[in-house]
């Protein structure tokens, strides 16, 4: 399997060198050159079988001669091995033809973990075969740094670095990347917005001498292994409602865009999804760019669902580049005049294209809280305040389609966000027991202007891989 870039110019490469490589040299994200196809008989075969399985099953066609069978199969049973839940990804029902996919079972209690797990144990397999090491640099909103931190801080051959908005995540979350207290781990608080993150995190990047001094990789959703082991849970949730043999529509809280891309490439691959519904919360840049075609980012604007505050999201330019026929020039053109001009007109037969797949529904901070306690109520459940954005735009789709089934995806513990969830339902969720004295420990924070010539410094003062 190859993998090409949205941009057009940078190398061709195989999944492993895609897998290390996270953002193409010419600033575009990889894709595979095609998308493999499921037969019908073999999405039917993924009934009853556990997760791991299926997830080595499906991602197999993606890698190529990279990993053997054998090799996908250990790194999958390696990758869901420490969570919670023995079923991994249950699915728990809220009303009628109404669905939560609880992601939250993992080592960090967010969805995140599904495609950090994998990562890691990908990425520590390709870097010890070839005696290398890696500076790995990313961007989060919350979920995103805690997850790759505990996926990777034990592994010797990386140093990781990640960038988190200050003041713009939860005190668990904070406290879940501040408080691991090994030697190549960095939390790093930047004076900004999680768009100014990862900002940074692209112009580190997108600087291709430091790039290749610092030996730097991302584990961003611009990672494609991340979409990759995304993929799978859309399959495993489907199949378990009567796929192939029913459609099913899911509505999935999004920021980054990468999570709902995943749904997008399951579909591409034979999975019968009826519809992809965008779940947004006040910054609802995609039900806007849906709405009228116009991708205009405006301020961001905090709330209680804090890993959806985003108004630029890097996976829309995967979803462009596939609307658009895999057109370069359509997306080099768009990503143009988003860095000059600050918004893009999408093509009007490629945001046809995208209606036909999506629909989009924004759910204001009322509604949101007003969601967590209508599921408390009705049935015991409680949900963070990201699960209710997505499953309160599950209704809305039910209301316009009843007899399709919609699976929300439920993408973070409600601990995590203990104020929001207590303010709407009453109750304090605990920690689970692992994390039960995560607020005492202590913190190491390091503190970032917003600018990328003093992340780039303290990069390159404090990490090991360019040794």
């Amino acid at each position: 399997m190859q993998y090409v870039s949205t941009r057009g110019s940078a190398p061709t490469l195989g999944f492993a060198d895609a897998l290390l490589a996270g953002l193409a040299r010419d600033g575009g994200l990889y894709l595979p050159l095609s998308v493999p196809r499921l037969p019908l008989a073999a999405i039917r075969g993924l009934s009853g079988v556990p997760y791991s399985e299926a997830a080595a099953r499906i991602m197999a066609p993606f890698v190529g001669e990279d990993f053997s069978a054998n090799e996908i199969a250990s790194l999958c049973a390696a990758a869901y091995a420490d969570f919670r839940h023995e079923a991994v990804a249950p699915l728990a029902q809220i009303d009628t033809n109404l669905f939560a996919l609880e992601l939250f079972h993992g080592p960090t209690l967010a969805f995140k973990d599904f495609a950090m797990q994998w990562l890691g144990q990908a990425m520590d397999r390709v870097l010890r075969r070839r005696a290398a090491r890696a500076t790995i640099v990313g961007a989060t909103s919350g979920d995103t740094g805690a997850a790759a931190i505990e996926a990777f801080a034990r592994l010797s051959e990386v140093e990781v670095f990640i960038l988190y908005p200050q003041g713009r995540v939860s005190d668990v979350q904070r406290r879940q990347m501040t408080t691991v207290g090994r030697p190549n781990v960095h939390a790093l608080a930047v004076e900004g917005s999680f768009d100014d993150c990862q900002r940074i995190v692209k112009e580190l990047f997108g600087d291709l001498a430091f790039r290749d001094e610092m030996r730097l990789t991302g584990v961003n959703s611009i990672n494609w292994a991340r979409i990759l082991a995304q993929i799978v849970y859309y399959f495993v949730a489907a199949v378990a409602l009567g796929a192939p043999d029913r459609p099913v529509s899911f509505a999935v809280p999004t920021g980054n865009f990468g999570d709902i891309l995943a749904g997008y490439y399951a579909k591409r691959m034979g999975l019968p999804v009826e519809r992809l519904i965008i779940a947004t919360n006040e910054n609802d840049i995609l039900a806007r760019a849906l709405a009228t075609g116009l991708y205009a980012p405006k301020g961001v604007k905090a709330t209680q669902s804090p890993s959806m505050d985003i108004q630029v999201s890097s996976n829309f330019e995967r979803l462009l580049f596939e609307a658009s026929g895999r057109d370069v020039e359509t997306v080099v053109k768009r990503m143009g005049e988003l860095a000059k001009e600050g918004s893009f007109a999408i093509p009007a037969e490629a945001l046809k294209r995208i209606r036909a797949d999506f629909d989009a529904y924004r759910v204001d901070e009322a509604a949101c809280a007003a969601e967590m306690g209508r599921v408390y109520r009705a049935s015991g459940m409680i949900i963070d305040p990201h699960s209710a954005v997505g499953v309160h735009a599950a209704r809305k789709a039910l209301a316009a389609a009843p007899a399709t089934p919609v699976v929300a995806l439920a993408t973070a513990h409600p601990a995590k966000f203990p104020e929001a969830v207590e303010h709407a339902t009453g109750l304090k969720p605990p920690l689970p027991e692992r994390l039960k004295d995560l607020m005492a420990r202590k913190e190491a924070i390091v503190v970032l202007p917003n600018d990328r010539r003093a992340a780039a410094a303290y990069l390159r003062q404090s990490a090991r891989a360019a040794a």
